[in-house]
């Protein structure tokens, strides 16, 4: 590939408007994550993930286990948006 096949524009364009947009994106997705909503929706989540796993015959130690591992991840996942 030569540097006349690569299209610098159009690059530089998606680069400002990716720039202009995540900021206010990540404001969002911490917003939904760190509000009353959100935390609902998650403790929703959680308790419908651990019954899921009883329900199909999981040890509820090993479903706990499984939950926490779960919740976990999803913690991972909200700090990487708070930071």
């Amino acid at each position: 590939m030569s540097n006349n096949d690569i299209p610098v524009k159009e690059i530089g364009e998606m680069l400002d408007m990716v720039s202009d947009k995540l900021p206010n994106l990540i404001k969002e997705i911490y917003g939904i994550l760190y509000s009353q909503e959100g935390a609902t929706s998650m403790g929703q989540a959680v308790g419908t993930f651990y019954k899921h796993l009883v329900d199909a015959g999981m040890d509820k130690d090993d479903a706990m286990r499984l939950t926490r591992d779960y919740m976990s991840t999803l913690n991972s996942m909200a700090s990487q948006f708070k930071s």
